[in-house]
């Protein structure tokens, strides 16, 4: 019988994946880098295959590890769904959210501060996962999900649009200009391979086409499961990534992240607030969802000044 996996290697495994980094992982787990590289060793050992390609200066992830992340992650949000549950109270205000991990990370979780500053007696439970959920077996309240908004015998109301474009760190184009979207000839390319709809290369083939660029092969590059992790990777110089422009909004305004061309695609998928019927009537739920359009109006407006100056 094959010997269980600690906990702490997959959750240490998680964090350096998700971070695609060992120092920001140890920093997360409140431990040093050393023990870091000691439990992935560990786990490598244990699985018989390596999960990281580590350089000086960077770290990737192995197919083997862009494998096993979605699991691992949808495994942690299954345990702290049930452990969440058991220490509830029956007179507690909770609301559960179902969303994708790089949603969570990258839009949601940034604005919840205002949520709760104003909804402080509604404790939110935030279930982060690759797949569909569902609402009686997993315990969701609601969902925001990046589709077509074919979502049989639910309540579904469209949210925003998402578009992509190429993403690159400063640094890397400071360091080789990209002047025409030809000059992507001269980069790594990055593949997000989780937008709904997408294979793995048709995101950048249908912008260079938009583009009237002829020169660049798409064929090639790192190619991520999660669309934080192919940001992430941009940011940190790995390459041009094809990225959601909704997600990657907060470290274009940052720095962190340039659009060289003003060419966006815009995607035949939108977010969609989803929820059974039956929900609509529960005050949490009335609450989340009014704060959330309040959210919506407020970035629209933002950005129509923006445009005007």
């Amino acid at each position: 019988m094959p010997r269980p996996v600690p906990l702490n290697s997959l959750r240490t495994f998680e964090a350096v994946a998700r971070h695609v980094s060992f120092t920001r992982a140890a920093l997360e787990l409140h431990i040093t880098p050393g023990a870091v590289s000691q439990q992935i060793r560990a786990l490598e050992q244990q699985l018989g295959a390596s999960l990281f390609k580590r350089s000086r200066r960077s770290v990737a992830l192995t197919e083997l590890a862009l494998r096993m992340l979605p699991d691992v992650q949808a495994g942690f949000a299954a345990l702290s769904r049930a452990t969440h549950d058991q220490m509830l109270a029956p007179a507690e205000k909770t609301l559960t959210i179902s969303v994708a991990p790089s949603f969570a990370s990258k839009w949601l979780v940034p604005r919840l501060t205002d949520f709760s500053r104003q909804y402080a007696d509604i404790d939110l439970r935030i279930s982060a996962t690759v797949g569909l959920a569902d609402f009686k077996r997993d315990h969701v309240d609601l969902a925001i999900r990046l589709g077509r908004g074919n979502y049989p015998s639910l309540h579904v109301e469209s949210l925003f649009t998402e578009a992509v474009a190429p993403l690159c760190s400063p640094a890397l184009v400071k360091k080789v200009p990209l002047r025409t979207p030809d000059d992507l000839q001269k980069h790594r390319l990055l593949h997000d391979t989780s937008i709904p709809g997408e294979h793995e290369q048709s995101a950048w083939v249908r912008w260079l086409n938009l583009a009237h660029a002829t020169q660049v092969q798409v064929r090639r590059g790192a190619r991520f499961s999660l669309a934080d992790l192919a940001l992430q990777a941009a940011m940190d110089g790995a390459g041009v990534v094809m990225g959601r422009l909704t997600l990657a909004e907060r470290d274009i305004a940052a720095g962190r992240l340039v659009q060289p061309f003003k060419i966006a695609l815009p995607l035949d998928v939108r977010y969609f607030l989803v929820m059974e019927e039956a929900s609509l009537s529960r005050p949490e739920v009335q609450a989340f969802r009014g704060w959330l359009f309040g959210e919506l109006k407020s970035k629209g407006s933002s950005r129509k000044k923006r445009a005007r100056a």
